[in-house]
């Protein structure tokens, strides 16, 4: 039936994820010349406050697509439509991990895609074997090899489990004073004084490691597609190094389609979200932009998207609650205040833990 469907999306400007997704909305609006697709991207900075602000006020598009950071608080405040009725009997190929990354309370908010975590990526022409462990990282980086990490919460985070960190409690309340969060931040002013970036601008990182002048730099499959037109085959992708006490786990992530709940499209969005989401479509994004698919019939033939699909299989599910969504705040600053010598790493995590358990009530 005619359709008009307004979508956004937060992929980069004049990036691989941007030109696949112009592509995807041709062939879909060729193959069906009665719906109209109107397509705005917003910078992922802006991205969930536009959205929420506009939706909550009777507004927004009829869709969006995005990772899962905000699904939990989304649902909370009522501006993403539960959409279990639109999908019944059609999501034969994904795989439960990735329906489960859309799912709160037993109810289903979008078409699940591509399954995202960050690894290590490094330069084969400078790193013949990427670092197995924080201390062979350490190692290298002393010895001159150039590292760069953002600075936050969610490039740290498989960190914090690699130095045996727990957030949360079973109650909610801030358990992070248990010692693993101080060892990682720790660790990170021993990365720092030994020559390694720390920078929150995340494109200022992923220019100076194309450019040569990082040799290592720890983020997402979003950029591989980037990353290989700019680098060829020096390029290699690594897990985050394992930490003293266990796997460095990076969290993990799903990108779904989203349906606003003020739209008078659902079912028409739920459509296309299927189609760009369907197996050949993710085969698309896997191929030209290097995004691991969330589906088992959809298998890898670039062995990097591969290593990326492996990283997320093995990643931490993000959580969804109340209470992690203060996580962010307090703990990005607890590593900015250590890295800027303004605190030591235990005051910094007992000060980050105190901040989130207000915010909770706990």
């Amino acid at each position: 039936a005619p359709a008009t469907i307004t979508l956004w999306h937060s992929y980069h400007a004049g990036g691989s994820e941007e030109a696949t997704i112009n592509k995807i909305v041709a062939d879909y609006m060729a193959a069906n010349p009665n719906v109209k697709i109107t397509v705005l991207e917003v910078p992922f900075d802006q991205l969930f406050n536009k959205y929420e602000t506009d939706t909550a006020a009777g507004g927004g598009p009829d869709m969006f697509t995005a990772p899962n950071d905000n699904l939990g608080s989304e649902v909370r405040s009522g501006v993403i439509a539960p959409i279990d009725d639109l999908v019944k009997g059609k999501l034969d190929g994904y795989t439960q991990a990735g329906i489960n990354g859309v799912t709160v309370d037993g109810k289903i908010y979008a078409v699940p895609g591509i399954a995202k975590a960050v690894g290590l990526y490094y330069n084969k022409s400078t790193i013949t074997t990427p670092p197995a462990t924080t201390a062979d990282l350490l190692t290298l980086v002393k010895s001159g090899k150039k590292f760069g990490l953002n600075i936050g919460g969610y490039f740290a985070w498989g960190f914090w489990g690699g130095f045996g960190g727990q957030l949360t409690d079973s109650t909610g309340k801030c358990a992070a004073t248990n010692g693993g969060f101080a060892d990682a931040l720790q660790y990170f002013k021993d990365l720092k004084a030994a020559g390694a970036t720390f920078d929150s601008d995340e494109g200022k990182l992923e220019t100076a490691f194309t450019q040569g002048q990082l040799d290592m730099v720890v983020t997402g499959p979003w950029v591989l597609g980037d990353f290989e037109k700019a680098m060829s085959d020096k390029l290699g992708v690594a897990p985050l190094p394992a930490g003293p006490k266990g796997p460095s786990a990076p969290m993990m992530g799903i990108d779904g389609w989203y349906i606003n709940p003020n739209s008078q499209n659902k079912q028409a969005a739920v459509d296309f979200g299927l189609f760009a989401f369907n197996a050949t479509n993710l085969k698309l994004y896997e191929d030209n932009a290097g995004d691991p698919a969330a589906r088992s019939d959809v298998t890898p033939s670039d062995p990097l998207v591969k290593a990326f699909a492996d990283i997320a299989a093995n990643g931490f599910p993000r959580p969804q609650s109340k209470e992690f969504g203060n996580y962010w705040g307090p703990f990005g600053d607890a590593m900015t205040a250590v890295l800027a010598g303004k605190a030591s790493p235990a005051d910094a995590v007992k000060t980050a833990c105190a901040a989130m358990d207000k915010a909770n009530g706990k």
